[in-house]
């Protein structure tokens, strides 16, 4: 930091389990994530490079050099591995990993059908090499999945092996765990944090809307994933109670002086 703040929430350190950033790279050029990394890498825990952008991004060793020198994890995104598996070519996707040096993984079944049970054989499998996220949640918004199938189904990628379990809600954030006009499923996030530590949760929150839902409930230290690059710092700003947002989330009420600015700005607006 620049300067010092007084009265700012703990903010977890890297390598961090909690109050993770799991960044969307949409197709970076080598000069914008050197650009970035230098800007920004203190708050970037993870990049997930989209889709299946990793197959037609140019300069892509040079570009995942350029993460890790910064030492930022990335991995591929879910559907790349999804296009893999729907061609039976799993042992070839490993090597794929293995030939560019990653190290996380995803397993997803947002757009294939996957049975859950072959998701956790997969799972099981790929553990034993690769540290996973998995991914639950259809990316078809018609697909609507009942909260205890979302519990069993976290419960049990867990078990296999998962890291981090990933709440889907694609890059527009309205499928998944949103609703089609982007409104949270609070119920749905509810009966999942009630059986499972949010730890082990990443929440898909593309909208400041919904980044402050989560940052709100959850406090300062939640997991969010696909946030864009140029949302970093905002987002980082929404955790600290540095964004008008959450300026008052943060900061207790029993501070002496933060019962003091109340009055007064209860006065000032009774005066007026």
């Amino acid at each position: 930091m620049s300067f010092k703040l007084n009265h700012l929430p703990n903010r977890t350190e890297k390598p961090r389990e909690k109050g993770m950033t799991l960044v969307l790279d949409k197709g970076l050029s080598v000069r914008q994530v050197e650009d970035f990394c230098k800007s920004c890498s203190k708050y970037i825990d993870i990049v997930k490079l989209g889709w299946g952008t990793s197959y037609v991004t140019q300069n892509l060793e040079e570009k995942l050099a350029v993460y890790s020198n910064a030492d930022i994890p990335v991995y591929f995104g879910g559907t790349l591995f999804e296009a893999y598996v729907l061609r039976d070519q799993l042992d070839a996707y490993m090597e794929l990993l293995d030939r560019f040096n990653i190290e996380h993984a995803e397993v997803s079944n947002g757009t294939i059908w996957l049975s859950d049970q072959r998701k956790v054989e997969i799972i099981q499998k790929m553990s034993k090499h690769f540290t996973i996220l998995s991914e639950i949640g259809s990316k078809n918004p018609n697909d609507i999945i009942p909260p205890y199938k979302w519990v069993k189904m976290i419960e049990r990628e867990l078990e296999a092996g998962a890291w981090k379990v990933i709440c889907e809600a694609r890059e527009s954030g309205t499928v998944g765990v949103f609703r089609p006009n982007g409104e949270v499923r609070s119920g749905l996030i509810d009966e999942i944090a009630d059986s499972v530590p949010v730890e082990n949760l990443i929440f898909e929150a593309p909208q400041k809307e919904q980044q402050v839902w989560f940052i709100r409930k959850f406090g300062s230290n939640v997991n969010l994933g696909n946030i864009q690059p140029s949302e970093v710092i905002p987002v980082e700003t929404l955790r600290l109670g540095l964004r008008g947002d959450t300026l008052f989330d943060f900061y207790s009420l029993d501070d002496e002086e933060m019962s003091q600015l109340y009055a007064d700005q209860e006065k000032k607006e009774s005066d007026e």
